[in-house]
């Protein structure tokens, strides 16, 4: 009776874990989505394809796009906690979400706060985040100390600290895309390197071409 009565209050307890479960989907931050098209992004966000940033072209095309939310009408005040969130995506796949909290918003308030929160969407903070690497996190903030991160098979979400402004922020990328992408920027960076002197050499001589050009010209055209 009493293994029959265990059973029973275990299978109560699973059936309202489940939909806690199924509702802490990690791919998700507010109205976008890990994965969708940065068409489908510039549409949500009303920006156009001119303040997207490409990073790197090849192996594969590395872009950005940097938004501010919309402060509230009639006010100079920030209207959302939020001061900016930098997309990135790998081949026009939003594959990292990088937010930047407003300071005023968060000031005061202590690290536990923030995860307390960031856990009533996300669950209970699953590890301590590992360190970010700041060679492919830190192009905007000069390092990301770790404070605790939520994850699943394919996804991650971090809290994080600014070592070079202490302003608190969110990560969450897409475990698969996030290592493809970083492959494809060290590859790029090492494409890049031994490339150099080649283009520079490039550079000079348009560079040397465009001024004789100019001084044909002008030997035709100047009159003393």
């Amino acid at each position: 009776m009493k293994t029959l009565r265990g059973s029973v209050l275990c299978f109560v307890v699973l059936l309202f874990l489940v939909p806690l479960l199924s509702g802490q989907d990690l791919s998700k931050y507010r109205d976008f989505t890990l994965g969708m098209s940065l068409t489908k992004l510039l549409e949500r966000t009303d920006q156009k394809m001119t303040h997207v940033k490409t990073i790197h072209s090849r192996p594969a095309l590395i872009e950005e796009l940097n938004w501010w939310p919309p402060k509230a009408s009639g006010t100079s005040l920030q209207s959302d906690s939020v001061e900016r969130v930098l997309f990135s995506f790998y081949n026009g796949e939003l594959y990292k979400i990088s937010v930047t909290y407003d300071r005023l918003s968060t000031d005061g308030l202590t690290e536990e706060d923030m995860v307390r929160s960031i856990s009533v969407k996300y669950g209970h903070a699953t590890i301590t985040a590992p360190e970010l690497d700041p060679a492919v996190n830190g192009r905007y903030d000069s390092k990301q100390k770790p404070v605790a991160s939520w994850e699943d098979a394919q996804y991650s979400v971090n809290l994080v600290r600014s070592s070079f402004n202490d302003v608190l922020g969110l990560v969450a990328f897409s475990k698969r895309a996030n290592a493809e992408a970083e492959a494809a920027i060290a590859e790029a960076m090492k494409l890049d390197e031994q490339e150099g002197p080649k283009r520079e050499a490039e550079r000079l001589k348009k560079q040397m071409d465009d001024l004789q050009v100019k001084r044909e010209r002008n030997q035709i055209s100047f009159r003393p």
